[in-house]
């Protein structure tokens, strides 16, 4: 089965995030575990934790079908000693409050090397933290996001995602999302069967499937290889149907968040619907 739905918000409490899933008709989601522009929040209250697993069960989702992503503050590839320490911290507690929530998968933007180090010493340093994070904390997979290749990020490319991984110690506790915007802007074609397949083809190669832990769906405002971070609503920007068209019958994306990010919320209903259409066809 698909889990497909947007990334809902959380205002008015974490507890919300499944309601407001459900009333999309959603099958998965995604959701900040709190605001993604502050290094820090509050904690979660015993009340509002309960309540979030209990509206994710009684809604009929498991924690298989929600992927977290955390802050935008976070760069745990930074040169700079007091920006990685803040970064460092903020994605432990990102990791806890996964755990508080009984969630299992946390979407991290790799990082950035800010032209300060190199993209291997950056991505060195990436799996370095998570390693170290992951002997302070348990239960909960760091999933690394492809990203556009904008700015000073690494990430962009299906080889750097291999390095990320295979530098991380335990493979049970590591995982990619594949961003279907940020692989196009990055320069992978995936408009048409033919290209579709290559691409694929070649993130089996650099990285394998077995790792596939999620994707965000979205269309793209700008070209192909633009390296332009850009999001559109699907079938609205320049990858267009097709596409989520093939990933909907791809059977590799099967029992994974399937998590939209596009930009206008009122058209939210009628992509998920559209998405699990395409699914059975």
């Amino acid at each position: 089965m698909k889990f497909v739905g947007p990334h809902v918000s959380i205002a008015g409490g974490v507890q919300n995030a499944p309601l407001n899933a459900a009333a999309l008709g959603a099958t998965g989601f995604g959701l900040f575990t709190k605001n993604q522009r502050q290094w820090s929040s509050s904690p979660y209250s015993a009340a509002a934790a309960g309540d979030f697993k209990k509206n994710l069960h009684d809604n009929g989702y498991a924690a298989k079908q929600v992927l977290a992503h955390d802050g935008y503050l976070i760069n745990l590839g930074s040169p700079d000693p007091a920006a990685f320490t803040k970064s460092y911290a903020a994605f432990v507690d990102e990791l806890q409050r996964c755990g508080r929530l009984g969630l299992t998968l946390l979407n991290i933007h790799p990082g950035s090397h800010l032209k300060l180090i190199s993209e291997e010493a950056c991505m060195e340093q990436i799996a370095d933290a998570v390693n170290r994070a992951h002997r302070e904390t348990e239960g909960v997979t760091v999933v690394f996001e492809n990203t556009a290749g904008q700015g000073t990020n690494v990430g962009y490319s299906f080889e750097q995602l291999a390095f990320l991984i295979g530098h991380v110690s335990d493979k049970s506790r590591i995982g990619f999302c594949f961003d279907t915007c940020h692989a196009f802007a990055a320069g992978y074609d995936l408009r048409t069967k033919k290209t579709y397949g290559a691409a694929m083809q070649s993130l089996e190669k650099a990285v394998g499937f077995r790792y596939l832990r999620g994707a965000h769906l979205n269309d793209a405002m700008s070209g192909l290889g633009s390296r332009l971070d850009r999001h559109e609503n699907i079938g609205r920007g320049t990858l267009g149907l097709a596409t989520f068209r093939m990933i909907m019958r791809d059977d590799r994306f099967e029992e994974i968040p399937l998590v939209l990010e596009t930009i206008d919320e009122s058209l939210w209903p009628g992509e998920v619907a559209m998405l699990k259409d395409m699914a059975k066809q």
